[in-house]
């Protein structure tokens, strides 16, 4: 629908930003911290710089707290780092607790709502080693015992909790981030790795409504909207069953807690029996989510794919130069193709607004729970300019144009409570270093110096507020009545 005013974002909407503790912290081998798989699987990017260092958030706390309050924040989205917290089996690390400690308090010092990730893709290696990753179910103790010191540790300042940060891309990347470390055949065993992560995030979800008075959680998958090609009807089946292997089928567990019948006969027909014992659905069907957290970046066009199609995998672009991305075809199912109506990212993401309007109507319509976007944001090469700043238009449009669209959602009759925006500083990117950079405070380090720098004295790490930093603060500041419309509708 096309109405006559802007969009209103509601009294109390939360403003503010996101980030993940192995992307942003650094200080990997501090505090008592011990190796996470992502250190290892960060090593593999080469000439890409790995996460040792990374923003050096770890240093610089109360610095970046500091500059999120000066944009007016109202949340701030983070993760905890297991290892951090647990640095063996068993042992609650006091330095790690302290440093989110600190984090949180300085948050809380400057109005800023913290809402917590519990796990952000850096499984501890210890248990990677104990339990096979998330293949043996003893993980599911291990993560348990982490989550309820989580609670026990910052229950009592933090109220929103998210679960696990996008279950379903681990799950469909899992060979690119990896997760199929030991698996003979990754296309069925995954979905033993999925069941026990369902597991795990009722586990967390149980534990928080017992023990942090007031709690809220809930999951944070990561969408990835699909639009048919055309009219033609097996275009649409072909759409829906894109996003019934992608997204759906994770959602309905998470509210309904049982498989959907799509994902059953899918399992059926490929030969898939995950292992799922006597009580593991009655326990994921108790454990009640409070909302949606929401990743949602871009979206893809897909056709259907015929049986006979040549089966083609999906190839991530990972180099920054656009025209990289390898669509994928998989026969019987669909074929994702490039979008003429919208342009791209140097990483060929689709620049499509509209998007983030459509998931919040998908979400909305079929699950009725509040949610808050916890990603979203503008990846660039990036440089400071000859005037010592950072002029960067394009994400400042990026923002502008999507926040719009969620503005416009809220209208529609969606319950979103909050944005937060990917991310507040550079930080490192999952596949590119730091030259694939996000955040509206741009972090004065390259890769190269990265992968070269002997010590942190040899580096700059400056922080330097970008115009999206200032811009971004007057959205804050007007409630989002700052943002323009789009231009010629």
């Amino acid at each position: 629908m096309k109405y006559r005013d802007n969009p209103k974002f509601p009294a109390g909407f939360m403003w503010g930003a996101s980030s993940a503790a192995w992307q942003v912290e650094g200080g990997v081998a501090e505090g008592g911290r011990t190796p996470a798989i992502i250190d290892i699987n960060s090593k593999t990017k080469y000439p890409f710089a790995d996460n040792s260092i990374a923003s050096d958030h770890y240093h610089h706390v109360e610095e970046d707290v500091a500059l999120m309050a000066k944009a007016g924040f109202s949340s701030y989205r983070f993760s905890l780092s297991w290892s951090r917290i647990i640095p063996e089996e068993g042992v609650v690390n006091p330095e790690g607790v302290a440093f989110y400690n600190k984090l949180i308090d300085a948050l809380v010092a400057n109005n800023i709502t913290p809402i917590v990730t519990l796990y952000h893709y850096d499984l501890p290696v210890w248990v990677d080693e104990k339990y096979k990753g998330w293949y043996d179910r003893g993980v599911i103790d291990a993560f348990e015992f982490y989550c309820r010191t989580c609670f026990r540790e910052f229950g009592d300042r933090v109220k929103y909790w998210l679960s696990i940060n996008e279950q379903n891309m681990q799950i469909l990347y899992g060979n690119w981030l990896g997760l199929d470390k030991g698996c003979k055949d990754w296309n069925k065993e995954k979905w033993d790795i999925n069941h026990t992560m369902n597991l795990c995030h009722a586990k967390a979800v149980l534990a928080c409504h017992e023990m942090v008075e007031g709690g809220k959680i809930g999951p944070v998958p990561g969408y990835v909207p699909f639009y048919p090609d055309s009219c033609r009807p097996l275009d649409q089946i072909a759409a829906m069953d894109a996003e019934e292997l992608t997204e759906k089928m994770w959602d309905d567990l998470y509210v309904f807690g049982e498989y959907n019948g799509f994902i059953k006969r899918y399992w059926k027909e490929n030969g898939i029996e995950p292992k799922i014992l006597p009580g593991d659905m009655e326990l994921i069907k108790s454990a009640k989510i409070d909302f949606f957290a929401i990743n949602c970046y871009r979206s893809n066009v897909c056709k259907y794919a015929p049986t006979d199609a040549s089966y083609m995998d999906i190839e991530l672009n990972k180099t920054g130069e656009k025209g990289n991305f390898k669509y994928p075809i998989y026969p019987g199912l669909y074929e994702m193709i490039p979008n003429p109506f919208v342009e791209r990212t140097d990483w060929d993401w689709d620049i499509d607004p509209v998007c983030l309007r459509y998931t919040m109507r998908y979400v909305w319509d079929h699950y009725h729970l509040p949610m808050m976007i916890t990603e979203n944001g503008f990846g660039a090469h990036e440089s400071i300019g000859p005037d010592g700043k950072i002029h960067d238009e394009a994400r400042i449009k990026f923002l502008n144009d999507h926040i719009y669209q969620l503005g416009l959602a809220i209208e529609d009759g969606c319950d979103v409570i909050s944005f937060n925006l990917w991310s507040f500083t550079v930080l490192l990117s999952t596949g590119n270093g730091m030259e694939k950079r996000y955040g509206l405070v741009y972090v004065d380090v390259t890769d190269d110096q990265l992968n070269n720098a002997k010590s942190l004295d040899e580096l700059s790490l400056k922080r330097i507020p970008k115009d999206s930093f200032d811009w971004y603060s007057k959205v804050i500041a007007t409630n989002g009545a700052c943002l323009k419309g789009p231009e010629g509708e």
